[in-house]
């Protein structure tokens, strides 16, 4: 009967928040891909991330997939403290923590760092009732400090930031090149009243991120905003700031939009709401914007290049040495974070940091 219900509130929620967007629509005309997408993924209401969060059934990320990934970022997280002289109090920032998985492993990774635990001021960034009663819970002794946004953060501390998928959940606007005009690509309705892909009448302005031959090209304006917060959040206070997503380094990524839900991929269009939303991350154009705003970046190199680099293959064979019965479980988990057909390659991570610091460790 309880999940029963549960399925009831949230085929209710996606229900109204699809009669929204129509009625949005109606009123004031097609939204573009970039406002589908926060209102699908943050609507206060309705939205995936406010109402159903899917780790383990809709996707699944690398803290998921082996508790080395964690374990490791914890051990580059304390590298990281010592390099900044080991301060008393520090600000230890997950941004998008999701159920707490890789800062459950990352803390337990260190506990024989001294002092590192007795230093690090707990943050995560999640504006998720859900998720927040949840991490609330499950690092009670920490007194964890939450946050809506990474601009909340204290400068009155060193900081030490680390965010995984979190990237592609930043909404994207889409252009689509129409003979020698670009319009950007919205969501409308269909002629059966439906939500349908549509693009502007408008042509789209000039934007010097759209290269002449390309035929779709997408943005994420969120990129440009978070590199002049990093920026000035690092010339304030001491840091370093983590980011590992799956995304292109070279070239710009064109369509990628793609919906998530129980597995399976879905029409993005299909269940707003109900099925997680998200897209690549352009590193190229984020080390860009990092070059221009003369912020000191290290990366991208590959996720399989990192984590090998840190220990990948030592800790797997403690591991497995000391849990035989697992060995085969645990290679399979570490093999799918570093494999380059897997997501060794498909995964990118980049470190921004405050000036006159040595480079971090695993660039």
């Amino acid at each position: 009967m309880e999940c029963a219900q549960e399925a009831g509130r949230f085929n209710d929620g996606v229900t109204r928040l699809k009669d929204r967007l129509k009625a949005m629509i109606q009123s004031s005309g097609p939204l573009p891909v970039a406002a589908y997408m926060d209102l699908c993924l943050h609507d206060r209401q309705h939205g995936y991330y406010a109402t159903r969060p899917g780790l383990g059934r809709d996707f699944i990320t690398a803290p998921e997939i082996s508790q080395v990934f964690g374990e490791l970022i914890g051990l580059w997280l304390a590298q990281e403290w010592q390099s900044l002289g080991a301060p008393k109090r520090f600000n230890l920032v997950e941004v998008g923590p999701g159920r707490g998985t890789l800062m459950r492993d990352a803390l337990r990774a260190v506990r024989s760092v001294d002092g590192f635990l007795e230093a690090a001021q707990l943050h995560f960034v999640e504006p998720s009732p859900v998720l927040r009663a949840h991490l609330s819970e499950t690092f009670a002794r920490n007194s964890p400090v939450f946050l809506e946004q990474l601009d909340d953060v204290e400068t009155d501390l060193p900081v030490l930031i680390v965010a995984n998928e979190w990237l592609d959940c930043l909404p994207v606007q889409q252009y689509v090149r129409a003979g020698k005009a670009w319009h950007e690509r919205v969501v409308g309705l269909s002629e059966t009243d439906d939500l349908a892909f549509g693009l502007s009448d408008q042509d789209a302005p000039f934007h010097p991120d759209i290269p002449e031959d390309q035929s779709d090209l997408e943005l994420q304006p969120g990129l440009k905003t978070l590199v002049k917060l990093i920026d000035r959040l690092l010339n304030d206070t001491p840091g370093r700031a983590l980011l590992i997503d799956y995304g292109t380094t070279g070239a710009a990524p064109g369509d990628t939009l793609r919906a998530y839900q129980r597995g399976s991929q879905i029409d993005p269009l299909l269940a707003p709401g109900e099925s997680d939303l998200t897209c690549d991350v352009d590193f190229g154009r984020l080390k860009r914007l990092a070059d221009a705003q003369n912020l000191a970046s290290y990366g991208p190199v590959s996720q399989s290049r990192f984590l090998l680099a840190l220990g990948a293959e030592m800790r797997l064979n403690q591991l497995a040495s000391a849990h035989p019965d697992q060995a085969d479980e645990l290679y399979a988990g570490v093999k799918r974070l570093v494999d380059p057909s897997d997501m060794g390659e498909r995964f990118q991570v980049i470190c921004f940091s405050s000036p006159d610091l040595a480079s971090p460790a695993a660039f």
